[in-house]
């Protein structure tokens, strides 16, 4: 979902599959827990006898012009969906590990579907890059990590996640029923019906995995077909994630990460910077003075401050890069540093491929 959500409340989190092992054991007694206490609830209160839901309903209606009449036949059909409120609510557990995490997004299969989707679709990803500089295997790469290049988009329907999640999820239910009103604005804006569309658990939708306030915001029809698509248009949805960087600043022809290099006596101060394996944002000179340095930097380097990057390649191996402008703007799609390391890697994978291809 596209976004400045976490990955985890978005799409769930992208786990490699040892990791996902450990997360099935060590959520096991909780999935047991809620399932008895499931069991041991009272018959659910429909939502349209709920004052919360009512009020709602009064405020599409007086804001917005919905009939209420409509309103009330799609919460009527949307279904509580206890699943989803599960996946929402999981028990915190350590977070992977790069080595853990990356090799999903970098296998060859996901490579090779990446250099098919980019030969298939060459012209919209060249119109894209040159219109708003992000780079077209930057590009697929974010539709590669999302949905393996549309292959798996969710099968949640999107109704049924966002109200359940905007009336019986109190700790986001601000968020997610600002993202219903969003989405019924969407379905009426773009002429379908509320009770078809599927996605991810948290509402996310199409190729790029957006969510219905960012699908408003930043979907464009970059296909000329008179509506946003982002379901079954690769050329709208290729136009819609260079439109969601470039709004959110992607600076043309600026890198985003490189090798950096630690003086061995000032390594200690610099690690104890990091914070979940990224820094605070410094200039480049404090750094230097800090004894962080890289091998080769642009001579047109952007004068943003820069943040440290620290990626486990294995138990007992870190590597050490220096983050620039654009790696946070990929984190505004999704804020973990693992995701957007991942997407860049995969980016780079697939411009070496092509360019042996």
């Amino acid at each position: 979902m596209a976004h400045r959500l976490c990955h985890r409340l978005c799409r769930g989190v992208l786990l490699a599959p040892v990791l996902a092992l450990a997360l099935a054991s060590a959520s096991m007694s909780h999935a047991q827990d809620v399932a008895a206490a499931r069991r041991a609830e009272p018959a659910r209160e429909p939502w349209l006898s709920r004052d919360d839901v009512r009020a709602f309903v009064a405020e599409m209606a007086a804001e917005h012009g919905f009939s209420v009449r409509e309103l009330e036949r799609w919460l009527a059909a949307a279904k509580f969906q206890p699943r989803v409120v599960e996946l929402m609510s999981r028990p915190v557990v350590e977070p992977p590990k790069w080595f853990e995490y990356s090799p999903q997004f970098l296998a060859p299969a996901r490579v090779d579907a990446g250099l098919a989707f980019w030969n298939a679709n060459q012209a919209a990803l060249g119109r894209a890059e040159e219109r708003t500089g992000v780079p077209a295997e930057l590009i697929v790469a974010i539709i590669g990590v999302e949905t393996f290049y549309g292959r798996y988009t969710g099968s949640h329907r999107v109704i049924d996640a966002l109200t359940t999640l905007a009336f019986d999820y109190p700790r986001r239910a601000t968020f997610f029923r600002g993202e219903l009103r969003e989405f019924l604005l969407l379905a009426r804006e773009q002429g379908f019906s509320p009770l078809v569309p599927k996605g991810s658990f948290a509402g996310a939708m199409g190729l790029p995995q957006f969510m219905p306030g960012s699908y408003r915001r930043f979907a464009l029809d970059f296909d000329d077909s008179g509506r946003v698509d982002l379901f079954a248009s690769a050329e709208d949805a290729i136009g819609s994630v260079a439109n969601y960087l470039a709004r959110h600043d992607w600076q043309r022809g600026q890198p985003v990460i490189l090798p950096a290099r630690l003086e061995p006596e000032k390594r200690d101060g610099v690690l104890r910077r990091l914070d979940g394996g990224l820094s605070e944002r410094r200039s480049i000179s404090a750094w230097a003075d800090d004894g962080v340095t890289a091998d080769a930097l642009p001579q047109d380097l952007a004068p943003e401050p820069i943040g440290v990057l620290m990626l486990e390649e294995s138990a007992v191996d870190a590597s050490h890069w220096l983050a620039f402008h654009n790696f946070y703007v990929i984190t505004r799609y999704n804020r973990s540093r693992l995701y957007a390391t991942a997407v860049w890697r995969l980016a780079e994978a697939l411009r070496a491929a092509r360019g042996t291809s």
